[in-house]
């Protein structure tokens, strides 16, 4: 590496840390000034305050925004250098454009590093700590139970759950069907379907049994209560608040595949996650790029101008990417693509910008 190397990265990660840590502390003064009173309603103790809660919240939305800080970072440093005429100076000097670009890029490439084992194997176990210290003493909430649930537990045994109680640990109009390939041979029904946390099985009350015979005959069996043990747990039929936000990557892709193998389809927002912690890493290298083709050359509005223009296109990456997750969500749309579709349109954006860049 050359000293303007030194240099360029040294103004890239001073700047990108700065504004990390300027947004940080004011997101920190206004989110204590609308928990306070929940602080002091609930009375949580001022060291899960500051160790549970704060010191797992700042990691977090550190990472949530790097994408958009070294955007602004990059627009910021390097506008400042173009009306110190540094810019030109050194394009003058025999440095290509091409060349300059790569101090940015390894300044992108260390924070993305930095961003992706932040946000794949860190924050994730921190994230747990933090959502609970919100369930106890602010949202006074628990996961909820999920409606309609038909998953596979077992090669060819299917069960249906109209409603699952999270609270009472219960799940009504339990169904379990046992199929030889595509023939029904034994189909049981119960009234509801309780967890014993003694046995780790499952109670069923007021069941009936059918088994299906040739011959078009059944047998059936009824009964107040049947102890069985079942391979399905209460977690399969919660739905936590963020639940994805507290598994790293290997905890997430194992996730994954048992609810595909089981035939879950509510998967969306699981597999969002996991693609979204590469896209979002990678998107660095992108907006680096377009903040230094913008920021670059000269204008008659001034830095203002460069600032004013980064901070609607990174709102605009934003509201891309969340209008395109949403269609993930509720909608046909890959989610694959929902998440690497503002990172593909946005880099047309910046090959165009580098193309128009001074040379």
């Amino acid at each position: 590496m050359k000293k303007l190397d030194l240099y360029i990265l040294r103004k890239f990660l001073g700047t990108f840390f700065f504004a990390i840590l300027l947004i940080i502390s004011i997101s920190v003064v206004f989110d204590m000034a609308e928990k306070i009173d929940d602080f002091l309603e609930n009375k949580a103790p001022l060291q899960a305050i500051v160790f549970d809660y704060y010191a797992n919240f700042i990691p977090y939305f550190a990472n949530l925004f790097t994408p958009l800080f070294v955007f602004i970072a990059v627009i910021f440093f390097t506008s400042k250098m173009a009306y110190q005429t540094e810019i030109i100076a050194i394009l003058s000097s025999g440095v290509s454009f091409r060349r300059l670009l790569v101090p940015y890029l390894l300044g992108a490439a260390i924070i993305g590093s930095f961003s992706f084992v932040l946000g794949a194997y860190v924050i994730p176990p921190a994230n747990r700590v933090r959502l609970d210290f919100e369930n106890t003493y602010i949202k006074k909430r628990r996961e909820t139970g999920r409606n309609n649930i038909h998953m596979q537990i077992e090669p060819d045994v299917f069960v249906y759950v109209r409603r699952y109680s999270s609270l009472r640990e219960v799940g009504d109009d339990f169904s379990l069907e046992i199929f030889d390939g595509k023939r029904l041979l034994k189909k049981i029904t119960a009234d509801t379907a309780v967890y014993d946390t003694t046995t780790q099985g499952w109670s069923l009350r007021r069941y009936t049994v059918r088994e299906f015979l040739d011959d078009d005959r059944q047998r059936i069996e009824e009964g107040r209560r049947m102890d069985t043990l079942l391979n399905m747990k209460p977690a399969d039929f919660k739905e936590e608040r963020k639940f994805f936000e507290t598994m790293n990557n290997l905890e997430l892709d194992d996730y994954i595949t048992e609810q595909q193998q089981r035939g879950v389809g509510n998967v969306e927002e699981f597999l969002i996650e996991k693609y979204r912690r590469t896209a979002s890493p990678f998107s660095a290298f992108i907006l680096a790029v377009m903040g230094l083709s913008l920021a670059s050359r000269k204008v008659r509005g001034g830095m203002g101008l460069h600032i004013g223009v980064g901070i609607a296109l990174s709102f605009a990456y934003i509201l891309f990417m969340t209008v395109s997750t949403t269609f993930a969500i509720n909608g046909n749309m890959s989610p694959l693509l929902a998440v690497w579709m503002p990172n593909l349109v946005f880099s047309l954006i910046a090959i165009a910008l580098y193309r128009r860049a001074p040379k």
